[in-house]
């Protein structure tokens, strides 16, 4: 993996969309931060070899479309392919 930003390129609900990345080094692992709508959301490797957002549920920012997290994580097991 490269630890310069990138762009994350999700077709969702027909809108195509980039979405600002970066790989973070995390102890033994890593997180990937993805910048939506102006907040940081870190996607960590999860043990079926895919990848779950974090989100911190005392956060106050407005809760964001589930699917379209899901499809972020499905592009960033295919990128890891």
């Amino acid at each position: 993996m490269m630890n310069e930003p990138f762009l994350i390129p999700i077709v969702f609900e027909e809108v195509t969309y980039e979405f600002k990345a970066r790989f973070e080094r995390w102890g033994y692992s890593h997180r990937i931060a993805v910048l939506i709508d102006e907040i940081t959301y870190n996607f960590e490797p999860d043990e079926e070899g895919g990848y779950r957002a974090l989100v911190n549920p005392e956060s106050p920012v407005p809760l964001l479309n589930i699917k379209l997290l899901r499809a972020i994580s499905e592009k960033l097991i295919a990128l890891n392919n």
